[in-house]
């Protein structure tokens, strides 16, 4: 992986972890993670912040970041997403504000800690690789199909873990997501 997607991410969810909000790290850094190793423009974490998480959210980054508060305001009362860039890299972050959805808590629950080694020791909470598999899925599906990057991204997981994967997890959470044939073709692919 590289480090500086990383690096400017964890500065992200270190901040979400001192304010007590659920995360994970998903999107193209978690399949990079577990499958193939890609570069990427921005970096996504999932995060179920509240109104009250605004203020010290955005005073906790504004040094290193922009963040437009209003911007993030809307994001939370509407569960939807919003962008900040890293002022000295102009890498991008997008956090999402998920609507409240049992594929949401399952994602939440199976989060894997991950530790890294930079300066000093971080831990962080990545999606788990079946549900980076199905966001990806599901992602695909709400692009039209027609995302390579997606598809490639569902693929490496596939093809680096299928031995460890859960399947039964994956059909279930497929059937629910409606991206059962999608499972099942990526499935085929990845042998």
């Amino acid at each position: 992986m590289q480090n500086e997607p990383l690096e400017v991410t964890l500065k992200v969810t270190s901040v979400l972890e001192k304010l007590g909000v659920p995360y994970l790290i998903g999107g193209s850094l978690a399949s990079a993670l577990y499958g193939m190793v890609r570069s990427t423009q921005g970096s996504d974490i999932v995060a179920e912040m509240k109104s009250e998480h605004l203020a010290p959210f955005v005073a906790a980054l504004h040094n290193e970041f922009y963040a437009d508060a209003d911007m993030i305001a809307e994001a939370i009362q509407r569960c939807s997403s919003f962008n900040i860039i890293h002022r000295e890299t102009m890498f991008k972050v997008d956090v999402f504000i998920p609507r409240p959805r049992p594929f949401l808590q399952s994602q939440l629950a199976r989060a894997q800690r991950q530790t890294f080694v930079f300066e000093s020791e971080i831990s962080v909470e990545f999606a788990s690789p079946e549900d980076t598999i199905l966001s990806k899925l599901e992602w695909y599906r709400l692009g039209g199909e027609v995302s390579e990057r997606q598809w490639r991204d569902v693929l490496g997981v596939l093809q680096v873990r299928l031995g460890d994967l859960d399947l039964d997890y994956l059909r279930k959470w497929a059937g629910e997501l409606n991206v059962c044939d999608l499972l099942e073709r990526a499935l085929k692919e990845a042998e």
